[in-house]
Formats: C-alpha cells, sequence, structure tokens
C-alpha cells in the first residue's frame, strides 16, 4: 500500500465516504468573505455554461489519513470542506421550503448515511463531524435540522451558524421561488456535486499527513504561519500527548484572541525574547522558517509538552503585561501607565518576556525604566531607529540571564543608564519646545498628569490613589490658562497679541483642572482664573495663583520649593513654566545630567 494517494475527485465521491475534523485542528474561521467568494465563485461558473454543457472548478485540495474502509481525518482543508457541506444542507433545506414532499434521498445520503465500522455494526453517520470543543455540535444539528438559536455562541458556532445563514440567503437571492426555481436550484447542485472538485491526499498516519501538510504550507501557500507551528509540533508529538497540547494551544490562543492581540506578533516576540541573540533580529514573515532551522534550540521536537508550557506561560505573561499588571495579575501602574502613553506600544514586551527569574523589586524597577525609556525615545525621535530595535534585543538576551538584585543594578548601571545620558541634552531641548501639538490629545494629558502625580507624590504619598496616573488622565482635564479661543479683552492684555496662538499651544501654558473648575472660569481673564486654581486640589494648578507654605521643610513644601506663582500671564510667564516643567521633567522620568 502507498504511503501516499493523491486521488483527483468530485464532491460527489468525496461525500460518499465520511470524515471528521480532530479536536487538534483549528476552529472554523471562515467569515462572510471567504464564504461568499467560495459559494460565488463556483456560481458563477455554473452560469456560464453553455448548452447545458459545463467546466470543472477546482477548489484546491484536503489532505486526510484514514481510519478506516471510507472513513478519513481531515488534516487540512476543513475550512473548505465544511462549507461545502454547509452548501448541501442549505440546498436540502431551501429545497423542502419551496417544496416539502420535494424526493431528495440522494442529496439526504450525501449529509449523513450509515456506516458499517470494523466489527460489523452499522452506525448513523454524519458525513462531516467536527470534534473539536468550540463547534458546540453546530454542524451535526444544522445537518439534522435543529433549531440554531439554542447554541452557546463560540466564535465557531457564530462563524458556522452565519456561513450557513449567508449560503441560505444566497440561494434565496439566486433562485427566487417561481415555477421553475426547484429545476434551477437542482441543476446548481448537480453542479456543485459532479463538476466541482479537489484533489484529496490521503496518508497512513497523522504523523505523516501532518509532515505533508507543512512541507505544503513550506513551499509558500497562503495559510496561516500559527497553524503551521501547532501542526508542525503535532507532527512531532506523540499520539498520546495530542490531548495534552491541544487544550495547552487552545486555552493559549483564546488568551491572545479575547485580549484582541495577533498571535503572530506574541509568537514573534516570544522568539526575540527568549531566543534571539543581540542583532539577530527576526521579521514576523520569517517566524515559520525560523522554527523549522532552530528545533534543536526551542526543543519542540525533544519536548513538545514542555515547548508549548513554555508558550502558554509567555502568553499568559504577555496578555497581563498588556493589561497593566504583574505576572500574578496585581496592578503594574508603570505598564498601566505604558498604555497611557501609547495603546500601540508593544517593543517593550520583548524586554519583559525576556525576564526569567528576577525578583519582583527588581521587575517594578525595570517596568519603570522601560516607561521612562519609551517616553524619551518618543519624545527625542528615537524609538523608530534600527538602533533602538537592536538596542532592545541586546538587553533582552542580557535579561535572561539576570536572576539577582546585585547583577539588576550592574545592568542598570551599565546599559539602561548610559542610554539615557546620550539622549539627554536632546531630551531638554525638546521638552522646551513641547506645545498642544506634539502629540496626541490623549498624550500631551499623559505628561501633564506624571508632573502632576510627581508634585503630589512627593507632597503627600502613594495613598488615596495619587499612585495611579489614571485619577489624573480619566478625571481631570486639559486646561488651558491663556485660552484657545481669546476675548478681545484677553488679547489686548496679551504682551505679544500677535504671536498669541503659538503661546497658548505650549505645554507651559497648559496644566490639568477639575472639570467643574474649568467650567466656571471657561474663558476668563488670568486674574479672575487665578480665583479657580486656588480651588483645585492639584499642588501643580495651585502653585500657579498662590504660594504654598505649611511649615519649614514639610514634604508639602519640599514638594513645591522649584514651582513659582505668577502675579500676571503672559509670553515671559509662559516661557518661564516652561522651562520649570522640563526641568521638573528631568526628575519624573530620571533623565540623568
Amino acid at each position: 500500500m502507498a504511503t501516499i494517494e493523491s486521488q483527483d475527485m468530485t464532491l460527489e465521491k468525496l461525500f460518499d465516504e465520511f470524515y471528521v475534523i480532530p479536536d487538534y485542528q483549528r476552529e472554523y474561521v471562515w467569515e462572510e468573505k471567504e464564504v461568499n467568494e467560495f459559494i460565488q465563485d463556483i456560481y458563477e461558473e455554473f452560469s456560464e455554461q453553455i448548452q447545458n454543457t459545463y467546466s470543472e472548478y477546482f477548489i484546491g485540495s484536503i489532505i486526510v489519513c484514514s481510519l478506516g474502509e471510507k472513513f478519513y481525518e481531515v488534516i487540512d482543508g476543513q475550512q473548505r470542506m465544511t462549507t461545502a457541506y454547509l452548501v448541501l444542507c442549505a440546498i436540502r433545506d431551501y429545497l423542502l421550503t419551496i417544496n416539502p414532499n420535494e424526493r431528495i434521498e440522494a442529496l439526504k445520503n450525501k449529509i449523513a448515511a450509515l456506516y458499517t465500522d470494523n466489527w460489523g455494526n452499522d452506525q448513523f453517520r454524519h458525513r462531516v463531524e467536527l470534534q473539536y470543543e468550540e463547534s458546540r455540535g453546530i454542524l451535526e444539528n444544522i445537518a439534522l435540522q435543529v433549531d440554531l438559536e439554542l447554541f452557546c455562541p463560540t466564535r465557531s458556532v457564530k462563524n458556522i451558524q452565519n456561513a450557513y445563514v449567508q449560503i441560505r440567503d444566497f440561494l434565496c437571492d439566486k433562485f427566487e421561488v417561481d415555477e421553475l426555481a426547484i429545476s434551477k436550484l437542482k441543476k446548481f447542485y448537480a453542479y456543485f456535486l459532479k463538476n466541482v472538485k479537489l484533489i484529496r491526499v490521503k496518508t497512513a498516519s497523522v504523523s505523516h499527513a501532518l509532515k505533508i501538510y507543512s512541507t505544503l504550507n513550506h513551499r509558500g501557500l497562503p495559510l496561516d504561519d500559527m497553524d503551521l507551528l501547532k501542526n508542525l509540533i503535532f507532527a512531532k508529538a506523540k499520539q498520546t500527548n495530542y490531548d495534552k497540547i491541544k487544550v495547552k494551544w487552545k486555552k493559549m490562543i483564546d488568551l491572545l484572541y479575547n485580549s484582541q492581540e495577533k498571535p503572530m506578533r506574541f509568537l514573534r516576540y516570544f522568539i526575540l525574547a527568549k531566543y534571539a541573540e543581540d542583532g539577530n533580529y527576526i521579521a514576523e514573515k520569517e517566524v515559520y522558517n525560523w522554527f523549522l532551522k532552530n528545533e534543536s534550540l526551542c526543543g519542540y521536537k525533544t519536548e513538545p509538552i514542555r515547548f508549548v508550557n513554555n508558550l502558554l506561560a509567555s502568553a499568559q505573561a504577555y496578555v497581563e503585561f498588556l493589561a497593566g499588571n504583574n505576572l500574578d495579575g496585581t496592578v503594574n501602574r508603570y505598564l498601566v501607565n505604558i498604555r497611557n502613553l501609547s495603546v500601540n506600544v508593544r517593543q517593550h514586551l520583548i524586554l519583559l518576556l525576556a525576564v526569567n527569574k528576577l525578583p519582583q523589586d527588581c521587575f517594578i524597577d525595570l517596568c519603570r525604566e522601560v516607561e521612562n525609556l519609551l517616553f524619551l525615545a518618543m519624545l527625542t525621535s528615537e524609538r523608530n531607529q534600527k538602533a533602538f530595535d537592536g538596542m532592545i534585543l541586546k538587553w533582552a538576551s542580557e535579561l535572561r540571564q539576570i536572576t539577582s538584585q546585585e547583577d539588576f543594578n550592574q545592568f542598570i548601571a551599565n546599559q539602561i543608564i548610559p542610554s539615557k545620558q546620550r539622549v539627554a541634552d536632546k531630551f531638554e531641548k525638546s521638552f522646551y519646545k513641547l506645545n498642544k501639538s506634539s502629540f496626541q490629545p490623549y498624550q500631551i494629558k499623559y505628561i501633564l498628569a506624571k508632573l502632576t502625580q510627581y508634585i503630589d507624590e512627593n507632597a503627600w504619598g502613594s495613598a488615596a490613589g495619587i499612585d495611579d496616573l489614571r485619577n489624573y488622565i480619566l478625571k481631570l482635564e486639559l486646561e488651558q490658562i491663556l485660552p484657545e479661543t481669546p476675548t478681545k479683552e484677553v488679547i489686548i492684555e496679551f504682551d505679544k497679541p500677535t504671536e498669541i496662538g503659538n503661546y497658548s499651544k505650549r505645554l507651559g501654558n497648559l496644566t490639568l483642572l477639575e472639570s467643574s473648575i474649568k467650567s466656571a472660569i471657561a474663558n476668563a481673564s488670568f486674574a479672575d482664573k487665578k480665583l479657580g486654581y486656588t480651588k483645585s486640589r492639584f499642588l501643580l494648578t495651585r502653585t500657579i495663583a498662590e504660594e504654598i507654605y505649611v511649615g519649614e521643610n514639610t514634604s508639602i513644601d519640599l514638594a513645591v520649593k522649584d514651582l513659582k506663582t505668577f502675579e500676571k500671564w503672559d509670553s515671559q510667564a509662559i516661557e518661564t513654566r516652561q522651562e520649570i516643567l522640563t526641568q521638573l521633567a528631568k526628575k519624573v522620568w530620571d533623565v540623568p545630567e
């Protein structure tokens, strides 16, 4: 018997036999676009008939492994096979809607039939069965014509339900009910069975089928790299480990899906964090090839369970870090801050995933340093340069080895501090030029929130929510001291009226303020606004309008000692406050002199 058998067959021949989609396969993921292309392309080919002569239509290949006579496990091609099966169910149901007495026994036989097992027992089976848990029996119940509203809407259930409904709607649209509807639909059904063809590749074992699947896709067929890796692992694993791998893999994919994260981006960061060396940059399109070439490094062949455990643990960490949490789910203020700085930034996750057995205090310090570095890079335009990516990889390879406070301190001294020193001058110059248009509005709020929080935390400590930057970003509003749309009186009072637009946008003219106070003072003059600022709970804003003195060397007095109160608000006042905020920023983001 040949180990590989390739057969060109029609759907009529295909659905004379029985197929199961194993539980380690990915779920049904086709959505409206893919389903529409499948059914529409076949219908268009059918519609181009000439005198009842139909051309053949090829839909690709499937890979199966024999489980018994006329009984197969599908390794690749389940999306096409499941959709084709749904077309048969939809044709049956539409025919019976038009005429409940229509004789369609042959069609019903393509959906389900008796099967004689290896012990000679007859069993009623559906031609296609989904064994993965997410399907919740949805395909079987469509075949049985059960009410679809009864099902728990998992992602797979939704996709299959939607595909079936979409196909039904397509048939209703193309074969409107009239006296010829049944004959036209039956012609299409005959074309679908007898002229739509595929190539079925049959192997003697699951592992052999998985190897063929990986080989075909390695040679350029457009399939998902995440699934390629999963099947590569199954191809190397013992069949007794399939269930364990399947459960862990599904948990990992669900974690990423529920966090709306791209699995391939995570997989790339996993490689860069755990294995890549300095200068060994890996693009997303190179991920699968990297695994093929580096099996000995990550061990998915010799220890597939351990490898998948590492993947799952890293995915759990990745999701927690993105959510602003430590590994144990507790809030990490610096990771939360990074989310408020930029919702799209991800490079720092490479460093955090690289950490292996770093003490918790060191990990918190690392997160603080990472937040500071990201802001420095954004402000000084360093983040998009190749050098920044190279620096991340170099640090990741070092962080993998660090397990003690002493080694961590050495890493900070040798790597982090020098990198900040290199951009210190540029940081100061760039910060002094900051204005409302330099960043997105939410990022300007982040900057002002960090400055405001720093003063408050030095004055009162971290209690009462002061350590949570979201209490500043979400509960306060951006206030322009010199209004964005000033009254004629305000313009006349300003010392450089022709430049008032530029000065009103400068960071020195911005502060955070409670919404109730902001609405009360609106476009008022500075003399009127000062009274409102004195009522603010936040020292950075209050000190604009009044000096704060509690006592000699109290924490509050020390916190505000470098701030300045202003009697009038002109160009000089804005420039002075911009300089004050620049010097404060160097402390906030820990920029060395």
